[in-house]
């Protein structure tokens, strides 16, 4: 219910190297044609449009229908930064790293260069965390990191190494990630050596999903060694951590007394970047979903008998074995390359948080062009009281909808924030981000949601059209209508925020159903 009120790495060095050579021209004067912001999506530049009218020059990275989940910078995204006047990111890990990256390397010094779902809190913003509520019956493993790591000099566009130095057991030890389409990509394996290329990167307060497959049973040893790379100079040393797995056999015979045997529920094998110690965080022990930290030469991660599975009939998997062998695995749980944090970073699905993103744009451009400030004020207090009225509009369509009825299912887990500010529920979506691909239990569980709930439609996204065909074949085994809520991204229909949330409202009346006012 409504709440109380690297370009790409050297090419980025030489594109700096290049644009410091002749001078640019001020913000504001007409030399420079105004004040010159870069956007990472179309969402957050239409919001500076509307405070900057006139006075500001404005450019999104990711184009109209783009998606900033996965969208991969280019050379000339990368020029576009380096003549920024101001750069506003969403960030809370929205946008591909990747993107993040090439913009803190090519923002100018003096360009104020803003987080705004970060620092949006101080004017009001509400968060909300990210749940991940997928029932295994076996460990769900992952890699993380934990901590900002200000004091060892970590940044946004950091990254966090993570080796596998050693691995001790009676067959082969493999993570790998099954990215869409199925497509393996292998982060360690000791089939083949451990080396560099034994490696995989997290930026941080981060983490990630892993298939962990062992070739035989018995117990294996994985050391882990941590090592912080930020964006200037060579990696430096965090820590090392030794895990121990019980694979096939009882892990209970493996552990000592005061060891903790992690048999289900939620891990990740993480490096603390304030701390930069290791360990297994976990939920196990907790029982209501809050996490822990556990030294690694404390626990043992039982890999049951009931994960045995066989090798696919795929080339692509020869790293396993020969088709049909039998290999022990823990499934990685959801398909697709899914990096994320512990915030839900869709703020402005509550247009109250649109509001303080508007206010913080305001004083950001105020101290980057005083002269404007007078104009930006005004502009955004106009546009504020639009957004109250939008927020309004908002909630009086949601309440004519039937209470059983609020329930909403969508491609993909973006609408957290419209659900709690205008009493809707997230009953389903297909999956938690659009670079992943649905499972099997994926579709079993939509389908058993749809026919439960007995809801009358469901809800794709315009621009996720193209990834939306389970939900719409679901949709219509179940005789159910697919309708369009917006997310993340406008389209050619729908080109300023505010139209973009009356048109959610209006859906979202019309879809679920609901009386006259």
């Amino acid at each position: 219910m409504k709440r109380p009120t690297a370009l790409l790495a050297a090419g980025a060095l030489l594109l700096g190297a290049l644009t410091a050579c002749g001078p640019k021209d001020a913000p504001g004067t007409p030399g420079g044609s105004g004040l010159r912001v870069v956007t990472t999506t179309e969402i957050l530049a239409d919001l500076v449009r509307q405070v900057g009218g006139d006075r500001v020059r404005v450019d999104s990275i990711v184009p109209p229908g783009g998606d900033p989940h996965s969208y991969e910078p280019t050379p000339r995204d990368a020029a576009k930064v380096a003549e920024a006047d101001v750069t506003f990111t969403n960030h809370l890990l929205l946008e591909e790293h990747a993107l993040i990256k090439t913009i803190d390397a090519n923002a100018p010094e003096d360009a104020p260069n803003v987080s705004l779902a970060e620092a949006a809190e101080a004017y009001g913003a509400h968060v909300i965390p990210l749940v991940e509520n997928i029932a295994l019956d076996v460990p769900w493993l992952g890699l993380r990191v934990l901590g900002e790591g200000a004091a060892r000099g970590a940044t946004r566009s950091s990254d966090v190494l993570l080796s596998a130095t050693e691995v001790q057991g009676p067959g082969h030890l493999v993570a790998y990630l099954t990215q869409s389409l199925g497509q393996p990509q292998v982060y360690f394996d000791s089939g083949d050596g451990l080396d560099e290329k034994d490696t995989t990167s997290l930026p941080p307060a981060a983490h990630t999903h892993l298939n962990w497959a062992f070739t035989a049973p018995g117990v294996y040893r994985l050391t882990l060694r941590a090592r912080l790379k930020n964006p200037q100079g060579p990696p430096s040393e965090l820590g090392t951590g030794t895990f121990t797995f019980a694979v096939g056999v009882d892990p209970h015979g493996v552990a000592r007394p005061q060891d903790t045997v992690i048999d289900e529920g939620h891990t990740d094998l993480t490096v603390n970047l304030d701390t930069g110690a290791l360990s297994a965080y976990t939920d196990l022990r907790a029982g209501d979903g809050r996490q822990e930290e556990l030294p690694p030469d404390q626990v043992v991660i039982d890999v049951p008998n009931k994960a045995l599975d066989q090798v696919p009939d795929n080339p692509a998997f020869a790293f396993l074995g020969p088709p049909g062998t039998p290999v022990h695995q823990l499934p990685q749980a959801v398909l697709g390359k899914h990096v994320h944090g512990e915030i839900d970073p869709h703020l402005w699905q509550d247009a109250e948080n649109a509001k303080a993103y508007v206010q913080l744009i305001r004083d950001t451009l105020a101290r980057r062009d005083p002269g404007g400030a007078a104009l930006y004020q005004d502009n955004a207090r106009r546009y504020g009281e639009e957004l109250d009225a939008l927020d309004a509009y908002l909630s009086a369509q949601v309440a004519r909808i039937p209470a059983d009825r609020r329930q909403l299912i969508t491609t993909h887990d973006a609408f957290g924030y419209l659900a709690e500010a205008y009493g809707l529920k997230v009953a389903g979506f297909v999956v938690p981000n659009p670079a992943q691909e649905p499972g099997a239990d994926d579709v079993r569980r939509l389908t058993t949601t749809i026919r439960n709930l007995k809801v009358p439609a469901v809800f794709m996204e315009p621009n996720l059209a193209q990834r939306a065909a389970v939900l719409t074949q679901v949709a219509e085994d179940q005789g159910v209508r697919v309708c369009t809520l917006y997310g993340d991204a406008f389209d050619a229909h729908v080109r300023h925020y505010t139209d973009m949330m009356r048109h959610n409202a209006d859906e979202l009346l019309s879809c679920l159903g609901g009386g006259a006012p």
